[in-house]
């Protein structure tokens, strides 16, 4: 562990089985910079208070800013307070001081499980968990759900949108190389694109997947009307 290092430790999840990598950036003193939790807030700790008591570990890039650069960007975000579990995580952060790149591993191993959730069935289980709850609870626990559902959205939503301009971007790449005569970049934009859709149908998947899930809390908040 050295200034500017991204590291990380793993913390369970509360009440859930299972743990997570929970990043900062180390300051070369001591402590760290990182989404502490349980305040979003972007802080400066003891590497202690970064572990809770765990292993630290080091991330490692082939290529990264040079670590003063890591820890000056790392201060200059310091008391934000924007945390988003898929699109601004501890990860995000760390990572983007690091390299520049908002990037985090573990939400891309995470999305693609979504495509497996049967939305469907999820009436019943919010039906059992607000069951022996009193009706002003209830309705406080769905509109709670209900607003973390939209923050998600504004989030998906427009990355959605993106896509498919990059989408149409490199079909128009790819019909220009060919009008110049050149497959290999008319190959490597249609490449490009197809990467694009499949990002897309995944992002249209979580998209219908939200919008089940509040059709069955909007259900749910009438029932206790």
């Amino acid at each position: 562990m050295a200034r500017g290092d991204q590291i990380y430790a793993m913390r369970h999840f509360i009440n859930i089985k299972g743990v997570y990598e929970h990043h900062g950036i180390d300051c070369g003193d001591g402590t760290a910079i990182h989404y502490r939790k349980p305040s979003e807030t972007i802080e400066r700790t003891s590497l202690e208070t970064l572990s809770q008591g765990g292993i630290i570990y080091v991330k490692k890039y082939q290529v990264s800013f040079i670590p003063d650069v890591v820890v000056h960007r790392a201060e200059s975000r310091l008391g934000e307070r924007k945390y988003n579990l898929l699109f601004n995580n501890c990860e995000h952060f760390a990572t983007w001081c690091k390299t520049g790149i908002n990037f985090s591993q573990q939400v891309v191993d995470f999305i693609p499980m979504l495509r497996y959730i049967d939305v469907d069935t999820l009436s019943e289980p919010i039906n059992r968990s607000f069951k022996d709850i009193n009706q002003d609870e209830t309705t406080r626990l769905v509109n709670e759900a209900l607003s973390q559902i939209r923050t998600t959205w504004n989030n998906i939503q427009p990355q959605y949108t993106q896509t498919l301009k990059e989408m149409n971007d490199w079909e128009n790449v790819a019909k220009e190389a060919l009008r110049r005569n050149r497959e290999d970049l008319a190959r490597a934009a249609l490449q490009r694109k197809q990467q694009y859709k499949q990002q897309a149908i995944q992002q249209e998947e979580m998209l219908q997947k939200l919008a089940k899930m509040t059709q069955n809390l909007i259900e749910k908040q009438r029932e206790n009307q």
